[in-house]
């Protein structure tokens, strides 16, 4: 037996979608991650929990590198996309975030209509030759995010008109229009209400399909509905991951078990 720990030799025999590797966190003099190491699955749902300020949204922007928005922010360690480090000086970060789209906690679409929210990632990336092939790439998004029905007939509408929870799966039809390969979603329920967040989450388990989806949520019942990865976040620290059934009945740590039990958060 060799010198590496279990997660090293994990990371090492990988087939992960996205690995990290001592990924450290400074938002000047605060370490806000510590020695993140995680391998990310193809086509799961992974979920990162914890209380709020753990690190896990800081985390997850390391993934497409939204922290490079931060002046004070400096990220250490590795990430990789498929082999290839996400940090290196060949990356384009706008290249970066149309493979790995993102989706926040408010939904947000832009002051424009249905369509032409949709249209604006492929637009920029050069992704249509033609109006019919964007008018193609549009509904694909919108049926993709379970929004076309409801849409079709007001597409040049603004979005802006739309209920909380129609905002937010356009913004998802927004996020998967450049094709992306992971879709990232900071706590996409947290503003809507229960019968969107349903819709939501349903939404989310067609897209692993097709997609690594990572999910930041501060509901372990959202956790254990939609994820087949959970990754435990307390102080920094990335305390425990694993199957997500495993991880909320039999956790190998004991912050694990506090925090799902309620004694930390």
């Amino acid at each position: 037996m060799n010198d590496m720990t279990k997660v090293e030799r994990d990371l090492n025999m990988s087939d992960a979608k996205i690995e990290a590797r001592g990924v450290n966190l400074h938002y000047g003099t605060n370490h806000a991650l510590k020695d993140v190491s995680i391998e990310i699955a193809d086509r799961t749902v992974t979920s990162f929990i914890g209380p709020s300020g753990c690190g896990k949204s800081s985390f997850l922007r390391c993934l497409n590198r939204m922290n490079d928005t931060i002046d004070i922010c400096r990220v250490t360690g590795q990430i990789m996309l498929d082999g290839q480090d996400i940090n290196a000086a060949s990356v384009d970060p706008v290249q970066l975030r149309a493979q790995i789209g993102m989706v926040f906690q408010k939904p947000n679409p832009f002051p424009k209509s249905i369509y032409d929210n949709v249209a604006y990632g492929p637009k920029i990336h050069g992704l249509a030759k033609s109006k019919a092939d964007m008018d193609a790439i549009v509904e694909k998004a919108l049926r993709r995010a379970a929004i076309w029905d409801e849409v079709k007939d007001r597409l040049h509408e603004p979005g802006t008109g739309l209920s909380g929870g129609q905002q937010q799966r356009l913004c998802i039809a927004r996020a998967i229009a450049t094709e992306p390969e992971v879709l990232l979603m900071d706590e996409p329920c947290s503003a809507l209400d229960p019968i969107a967040t349903a819709q939501v989450e349903e939404l989310i388990d067609e897209l692993r399909r097709d997609y690594a989806v990572v999910i930041v949520t501060h509901s372990m019942q959202q956790a254990a509905r939609v994820s087949q990865k959970t990754a435990f976040f307390h102080l920094g620290h990335l305390v425990e991951f694993g199957d997500t059934g495993r991880l909320f009945t039999t956790p190998n740590d004991p912050r694990t078990e506090s925090y799902l039990t309620g004694r930390i958060g």
